[in-house]
């Protein structure tokens, strides 16, 4: 039966995976047997208990006599928004350093150097005590920064305009444009859809367009807050500002600490993929009469994009689990939810173990999806990868 090295190896995976199993169920059992006869029940019915504590920032409506399962979401919602936002921020800084790197201008070379050289040097954690401390210094909401009476600067965070309306619409109304603009890029850059024709092209951009255009604008009109004005813009009041929406400082430091360090590391990968790229397209491009911005735009960042979306996507994932240094400055984060649950609740190993998957999940989707993307993109057969 196992005179094959087919069955052989089988035989082996199957060996490890039983021990692996025998291994875990053994250890699960044995922590539930010491935590009864402590006395500490295990299980995850403590996620319908309330939590009895509030959060300082939430997308979602959240009060102290909502539940432990409600208090980990809004933890989960809170580093996805904030990775989304610090990853953006990073490619913009890091895409802006790069530009700058390999310019012939000695000047802008010399920023992009220095630039790079402090800011990747610094860790990161200092960086937010470093940006938490200059944002919680500012004036007060009194006298706050006005940019054009539509949003203001304060010690007490940034307030922009923003809607009336409830948490979850907003949230889908933000799924409904990230994912408009993932699927739309998918289309118009996916292999398997270059053998449309260009009316059929044209048609499915309009269908995704207005797909995400139909659930954006339900969501907003169905989830808005009765007896209210869909938009809500800041204004000064006295000693405070209404309206709007307020960023908290935490965020906002922690958003330009991933945009500040991750956009060092970025600019060096996306530079050594301009670098990558032979001087021969770019000068055929240019020979064609193609004006400067449309040889950066058509030739040298796509060839560089496909280059380095493989060193992007280990970066895009080790920058999304640098949220967790919200803990160390107050932000509601996963991690901070999970460590206050955890001395509220006394469920160490189901917390945990919920931290653990979440980020596994969260992670993984970034790998997945990118993993997907240079799938699409990349050359196929025995032609040079450039």
């Amino acid at each position: 039966m196992l005179k094959t090295r087919k069955a052989r190896a089988w035989a082996i995976q199957i060996g490890f995976l039983a021990i692996v199993a025998f291994l875990l169920i053994s250890s699960t059992l044995v922590a539930r047997d010491t935590l009864h006869a402590q006395g500490m029940n295990s299980g995850f019915g403590f996620l319908d208990r309330s939590t009895g504590w509030d959060v300082g920032f939430s997308l979602i409506e959240f009060s102290p006599f909502d539940t432990y399962g409600k208090v980990i979401v809004v933890g989960l919602l809170n580093t996805i928004f904030l990775g989304i936002i610090g990853i953006v921020l990073a490619n913009v800084v890091g895409l802006t350093i790069a530009v700058f790197r390999t310019s012939e201008n000695g000047a802008l070379n010399a920023i992009g150097t220095l630039y790079i050289e402090i800011f990747r040097n610094v860790p990161i954690i200092l960086q937010a005590f470093f940006w938490y401390a200059i944002l919680t210094h500012l004036p007060r909401p009194k006298d706050a920064y006005n940019l054009g009476e539509v949003a203001f600067v304060s010690a007490r965070g940034v307030y922009l305009p923003g809607l009336n309306v409830t948490g979850s619409s907003a949230l889908i109304f933000f799924i409904a444009l990230v994912l408009g603009i993932f699927f739309y890029i998918w289309f118009t850059s996916a292999r398997r859809f270059r053998s449309l024709t260009p009316s059929a092209k044209k048609n499915g951009k309009l269908t995704i367009v207005g797909l995400v255009l139909v659930i954006a604008v339900a969501a907003l009109v169905m989830g808005r807050i009765p007896e209210t004005n869909l938009f809500s813009i800041p204004t000064l009041k006295g000693l405070n500002i209404r309206e709007g929406i307020r960023i908290p400082p935490e965020m906002s430091a922690l958003a330009v600490s991933m945009a500040v360090y991750g956009g060092a590391y970025l600019a060096e990968i996306i530079r050594a993929g301009f670098l990558s790229v032979g001087k021969g397209q770019a000068e055929a491009a240019e020979a064609l009469g193609l004006s400067p911005w449309y040889v950066f735009t058509r030739v040298r960042l796509p060839l560089a994009f496909r280059a380095i979306l493989p060193t992007l996507t280990n970066q895009y994932v080790w920058l999304f689990k640098a949220t967790t240094l919200g803990i160390a400055i107050g932000f509601t984060d996963f991690f901070s939810v999970i460590s206050v649950s955890i001395n509220q609740s006394g469920q160490t190993l189901e917390l945990i173990a919920i931290l653990m998957v979440g980020f596994l999940v969260m992670n993984n989707t970034i790998s997945f999806v990118l993993n997907r993307v240079n799938k699409a993109i990349k050359l196929k057969g025995t032609q040079l990868r450039t």
